[in-house]
């Protein structure tokens, strides 16, 4: 046994010249990088109470005081986020099915590969302002945001699920003779739909947190409730908000799971 070295791994990157560099390089930067980083000390110690306060405030949520707003806004919340969902699923769908290369022709491709990138380039909160500006404050903007997001997130999904479908039963109900909805219908509906179904749930639960994101910024929802106690400072109240959300995201959660186990 004395003989035998200790097995070692193989480095990524095998020039250790150059893997000294690298490291050296991250190092330096990392240095000046938190040197242009002015901190005021006095504000971050000033900060510290009210973050202790709101840690503390986890401990005696206050869900009586203001539970007309939050029920009002947890409602709204509810109701963009499923309207969203419903509009973004609807549009989706046909979006998904011209970014597919295997069903739709070029321009039709190219068309649909850009209304997914174009829904995918900004994040929810830029383009919820930008909806605020043009129709206001209030859940009808919200609702517009958390549609134009799932487009972008759904179609394209749900078209790289349908490129690598099994073309065997697609030229099977070609060869009966099936219309294009046929085939459409019996060839690659049926590989797609617990995908299609799966991504839907995920996507439910993924606008019900946006939806208190986005109310931050003035488009409805419990964010708006959220923001007016942080304003206030009543950590209590928002406590009791957050600790709502966690429960309705585990609750989605859960249910979602249960049902993706059971149609896939």
């Amino acid at each position: 046994m004395d003989g035998l070295r200790p097995w070692r791994g193989r480095p990524i990157i095998a020039d250790p010249r150059l893997r000294w560099g690298l490291g050296i390089g991250f190092a330096v930067y990392l240095v000046l990088a938190l040197g242009s980083i002015e901190v005021n000390w006095l504000r971050v110690w000033e900060g510290l109470d009210r973050g202790w306060a709101f840690i503390r405030a986890f401990s005696e949520p206050d869900f009586v005081s203001r539970w007309r707003d939050i029920s009002e806004g947890l409602i709204e919340s509810l109701t963009m986020t499923v309207v969203s969902t419903v509009v973004g699923i609807a549009i989706s769908v046909p979006v998904a099915l011209g970014a597919a290369r295997n069903l739709a022709p070029l321009p039709v491709y190219l068309l649909c590969r850009g209304i997914i990138t174009l829904s995918r380039s900004f994040q929810e909160v830029i383009v919820a302002i930008l909806f605020v500006a043009m129709f206001g404050f209030g859940p009808f903007a919200g609702m517009l945001t958390l549609s134009f997001a799932t487009i972008g997130f759904l179609a394209k999904l749900l078209a790289e699920d349908i490129e690598d479908i099994d073309r065997s039963q697609a030229e099977a109900v070609q060869a009966t003779g099936g219309s294009w909805l046929q085939w459409l219908n019996y060839g690659i509906q049926p590989q797609v739909m617990p995908r299609l179904i799966g991504l839907s749930l995920y996507r439910l639960d993924i606008n019900f947190r946006e939806s208190a994101v986005v109310g931050i910024v003035g488009a409805g929802g419990i964010g708006a409730t959220l923001n007016t106690a942080f304003d206030r400072y009543e950590f209590d109240t928002a406590a009791a908000i957050l600790i709502i959300i966690i429960a309705i995201v585990m609750l989605a959660e859960y249910s979602s799971g249960l049902i993706r186990r059971k149609v896939q």
